[in-house]
């Protein structure tokens, strides 16, 4: 079985070795370019709550100043994963949905003790910190990271994938799903997908890649990539 993964590849090195353990074939085709910003430091740190909705935000942000039995809320598993690893020790998490998220947020932090510091790239599949501030709480939004599309495919990679097209994508975002589309309509691949089964986080990514005929859409948490694959 072939597996294609879409996430950079420090973040599915785990991932990427289990498969392999178990015999797969698996490749890696980064579909986002993700670069660390600059931002003004936090000094006067007084925030009751911190917001994570990916593990690049918790990578690119200066923990230094940061209490670590902070109520931490975490969109999914992997985000919760990197929080727990870099020290928080009272994390919240979601499963894998912004929306969600929002609920945990006001079902364990009153409006009275609600300064809340928000920690995201610059792109969002959803206004999570606009939806609180209209619900009464008092949220900072803190971009540490850019998000890019990769517009290109090294060529070579292209060859081989044509030549032994995956029985498996996973893609976990909507704007991952966005630059997957691109690539595949740029380097005309829409027909070549009909013996693959697509993973998704989520049915606003899916529905992004609905154009392509896929053998199977199946959704799926972080966390669940080995799981599927007894679904399949």
């Amino acid at each position: 079985m072939h597996i294609l993964l879409t996430r950079q590849l420090q973040d599915s090195k785990d991932l990427i070795q289990k498969f392999k353990s178990n015999g797969f074939k698996v490749s890696n085709l980064p579909l986002l370019e993700i670069n660390k910003l600059d931002y003004d430091e936090i000094k006067n740190y007084n925030y009751n709550a911190i917001i994570f909705t990916s593990s690049n935000a918790i990578k690119f942000l200066n923990l230094k100043n940061i209490k670590k039995n902070i109520l931490c809320f975490c969109v999914g598993s992997h985000t919760e994963k990197t929080a727990r690893s870099n020290g928080f020790q009272n994390v919240i998490a979601a499963d894998g949905n912004v929306r969600n998220l929002k609920e945990l947020v006001q079902q364990n932090l009153s409006i009275k003790d609600n300064k809340i510091l928000y920690v995201s790239g610059d792109v969002l599949s959803f206004p999570l910190d606009k939806e609180l501030t209209s619900e009464g709480y008092n949220v900072k939004r803190l971009i540490n990271y850019t998000v890019k599309h990769n517009k290109n495919l090294d060529i070579s990679f292209l060859d081989s994938l044509k030549k032994d097209m995956p029985n498996l994508v996973y893609v976990y975002s909507e704007n991952s799903a966005k630059s997957f589309l691109n690539l595949i309509k740029k380097y005309e691949l829409v027909d070549y997908w009909m013996n693959t089964n697509l993973m998704c986080i989520g049915e606003k990514t899916s529905s992004v890649l609905n154009v392509v005929k896929w053998k199977k859409i199946f959704l799926f948490n972080p966390g669940e990539e080995e799981f599927l694959l007894y679904k399949i």
